[in-house]
């Protein structure tokens, strides 16, 4: 397994890292879009949608990506169309987790799916105009949800249920501690304290999402970035939550030993809208 899950690493970074520093940025957005189509195809699985019907989300979801750069949504994206995605992850979110496994199958089969896809289509012209921004802005969003990530795992291995004696959501995620989610909150704040220190000495043509924040100052900064870490949690549950409904491990097994491509991003899916819509709104 950890052979496959090396390999696998290896091969998608041989892909995204050219792709990310090219000099032309169509490289970057056809390769992230093969990956956000079958995400979209991987949802219509997960939500018991047939194979033919799998596969027309992907194509719907690639043709409104499509429509999204013809209509110059890459370069300025309506502000409301951030605050609509921004409201969804957060009251969508909350809603799923707050009814549980059972609540997800309360909403009808179309519902679901339409709503994933327009949601990941979202989450793919985030990331498209993040990478316009500039790669340095681009990799501060990502790595904001990486050391969310690692630090939580690791504050939840060594301090799960020390403090706290109650699970985050232990029907959904059994593993999650609410330790785990203040470690990956104080990995943020580090992560972003030493990105902002380094944008310094780049100039302001290398701003970061971080320096963009702080420049407003800590009273924006500080509950921007809370809720940020927060909501890299939520994507990660709401999937969860997804693959218990439908009895599923993994979204899918397209990458060996990493299991499908929403397994993988499931934290990005409402961190990149909520990055571009405080970066618009802020």
């Amino acid at each position: 397994m950890l052979k496959q899950r090396v390999i696998t690493a290896l091969a998608l970074l041989a892909l995204l890292l050219p792709a990310l520093f090219a000099a032309h940025p169509w490289p970057f957005m056809a390769l992230t879009l093969v990956l956000i189509a079958a995400g979209a195809w991987e949802w219509g699985r997960l939500n018991g949608v047939g194979p033919v019907q799998a596969w027309v989300g992907s194509l719907v979801c690639v043709a409104a990506c499509a429509l999204s750069t013809l209509a110059g949504w890459l370069q300025s994206t309506p502000p409301q169309l951030w605050l609509v995605a921004g409201a969804m992850w957060v009251l969508l979110g909350a809603w799923m987790i707050r009814r549980g496994v059972s609540g997800w199958a309360l909403w009808s089969r179309s519902s679901r799916w339409w709503a994933g896809l327009f949601l990941l289509a979202l989450a793919w012209l985030a990331l498209a105009q993040a990478h316009q921004r500039g790669v340095n802005f681009l990799l501060s969003v990502l790595v904001l949800v990486w050391a969310a990530d690692v630090f939580a795992y690791f504050f939840g291995r060594g301090l799960g249920g020390r403090i706290f004696p109650v699970k985050l959501a232990p029907a959904i995620s059994p593993g999650k501690s609410w330790e785990g989610v203040l470690g990956g909150m104080l990995g943020v704040f580090l992560v972003s304290w030493l990105w902002t220190v380094f944008d310094q000495t780049q100039g302001p043509s290398a701003a970061s999402f971080y320096t963009l924040l702080w420049e407003r100052g800590a009273g924006v900064a500080v509950p921007a970035l809370l809720l940020m870490s927060a909501m890299s949690v939520v994507g990660d549950l709401v999937e969860s939550l997804v693959k218990r409904s439908a009895g599923m491990k993994d979204s899918s097994g397209l990458l060996p030993g990493h299991g499908g491509v929403l397994d993988r991003v499931d934290a990005l899916l409402p961190t990149l809208p909520l990055a571009m819509m405080l970066v618009a709104w802020i």
